[in-house]
Order: structure tokens, then C-alpha cells, then sequence
């Protein structure tokens, strides 16, 4: 049988072509999981909120997952009520439990765009609140620059979330993600939140005081309605309980790789 021969215009046509479903496969597969990947100082991972279940995992040079000492607020903090927790619904992700073991951890708030100034500051106001609130338990700090921030939280709608079994995706309130990134030769992560412009009132602090509780540790969902980590938004948004801090106090207790040196 003779040899078969592409003509060298079709071959480059052909892989242009390849290229270009590939990238349009991996932007579909990207959305569909709803995790973005993006360019960051190696090791690096971002991840969804909790609510997703999903997680990109990428392989990281990471050391044995230890426990930091106990925060002096947390230390310090007694439960007089017996409240319980609920940390068995608490999920660890590929790098342990998501801990902060430098203090304070700083707080950038963006200031809105697109609406009257008025409205800008109540929402600001609302924000700033529900970081003051999470403060009594762990020390928080506002900063001006978004470069130094190890939160971020933006007024901005979250990416749409499709489900198994859903026929449209779903909108979304808020989402909190997570990435990963080496400094100074230590395991190290910062989180953005985003929060939908449609919350408004009391839901908007309602909706980032729950939202700070991921970003703090929290990495999953109360099912008592009384706790401000619930699963769903409620009518009368509870403020941070008793229930919250103990379990906010057992994570800050349990192994993780961040804040400790490479290997």
C-alpha cells in the first residue's frame, strides 16, 4: 500500500483546528465545574464554596499536615451554654483545614461601582460590620490594598452553579473560593468572596457574616438554622452563635499544611 501523504497546509489547518476545540473544551469543562484556574506562584489551587462540593486539585510540593497553636481569642473562648458543634459536617481539602496561623489576617473591602454613593457606604457599612463581628474571635484587620489582602470581598454577582440534575444553572448569593501559593518557601492561601448586588439590608451582612465564617475555617454548613453558617438563607438571619465559635475553635485544633515550610 502506498505511503500517504497530508499536504503541509492542512496538516497546520487541521491542528489550528484541534487547538482550537480543545480550548473550547476545557473552557466548557472549566464553567460547567465552575473553577477558574488562573496564573499563580507555584503551588497553587483554587476551589470552590463549600455549597459546590468540588474541588480542582493540583499535585503540591506540601509538607505533613500539623496543627498551629490555638489563637489566644480562640484559647480563651468557653462555651458557659454546652451548645455543641458541628464539626463533623466541617470538610478538610488537599492541603488539610483551611486555618490561619498568622495574625491579624487583613481584610480588603472593594468599594462598589455602579451605584449612588449612598448606597455604596451602607453597603460598605454592612460588610465592615460582620468583619467587626467576626473580630471578637479572631483578629481581623482592614487594609486599603488589595495586593496585601488575604480577603478579598467584592460586590460582584458569583458564576452561575450547575448541579447534577439541574436543567438551568442557578444563581447564586455568594461564593467564597480559596487559592493557594507558595511565600517565603511556606504553604500559604488567601480567599475572595463575592457577594450577589441583588442582597441588600440586612441580608447583605447576614449573607458576608456567613461567608467569613468559610473564609475563617468554616469549610461547611450548620443544619440548625440558629447557627450564622446554616446551609440556607433564612427569613430572621441569626447572628454568629455560640454553636459557630465551637466549631470555628475545633478546626483551629485540627492538622493542616498551611503555614508550614515546603518541602
Amino acid at each position: 500500500m502506498g505511503k500517504i501523504t497530508q499536504h503541509p497546509i492542512l496538516t497546520t489547518f487541521i491542528k489550528v483546528i484541534s487547538w482550537r476545540l480543545l480550548a473550547a473544551l476545557t473552557l466548557f469543562i472549566g464553567t460547567g465545574l465552575l473553577v477558574i484556574l488562573t496564573r499563580l506562584p507555584s503551588p497553587a489551587l483554587l476551589t470552590n464554596s463549600p455549597k459546590s462540593g468540588k474541588e480542582s486539585k493540583i499535585s503540591l510540593p506540601i509538607s505533613p499536615q500539623k496543627p498551629h497553636p490555638l489563637p489566644q481569642t480562640l484559647a480563651e473562648w468557653q462555651d458557659s451554654s454546652n451548645s455543641g458543634d458541628y464539626f463533623a459536617q466541617i470538610t478538610p481539602v488537599q492541603v488539610g483545614y483551611l486555618v490561619w496561623s498568622q495574625f491579624p489576617v487583613r481584610v480588603y473591602v472593594e468599594s462598589p461601582t455602579g451605584v449612588s454613593n449612598q448606597q455604596a457606604q451602607v453597603w460598605e457599612q454592612s460588610v465592615l460590620e460582620a468583619v467587626q463581628e467576626w473580630s471578637t474571635y479572631l483578629p481581623l484587620l482592614i487594609v486599603s490594598q488589595p495586593e496585601v489582602a488575604d480577603i478579598k470581598i467584592v460586590r460582584k454577582a458569583p458564576p452561575l452553579q450547575i448541579s447534577r440534575g439541574d436543567k438551568v444553572p442557578r444563581a447564586r448569593s455568594a461564593q467564597t473560593s480559596y487559592e493557594t501559593y507558595s511565600k517565603n518557601n511556606t504553604l500559604s492561601h488567601r480567599l475572595t468572596i463575592l457577594l450577589s448586588p441583588s442582597q441588600t439590608g440586612g441580608y447583605v451582612q447576614a449573607a458576608i457574616r456567613h461567608e467569613l465564617g468559610h473564609a475563617l475555617g468554616i469549610w461547611g454548613h450548620s443544619p440548625l438554622p440558629t447557627d450564622a453558617l446554616y446551609f440556607a438563607q433564612v427569613r430572621n438571619p441569626p447572628l454568629i452563635s455560640p454553636r459557630d465559635v465551637n466549631t470555628l475553635k475545633r478546626v483551629y485544633e485540627q492538622p493542616t499544611s498551611l503555614g508550614w515550610t515546603l518541602e
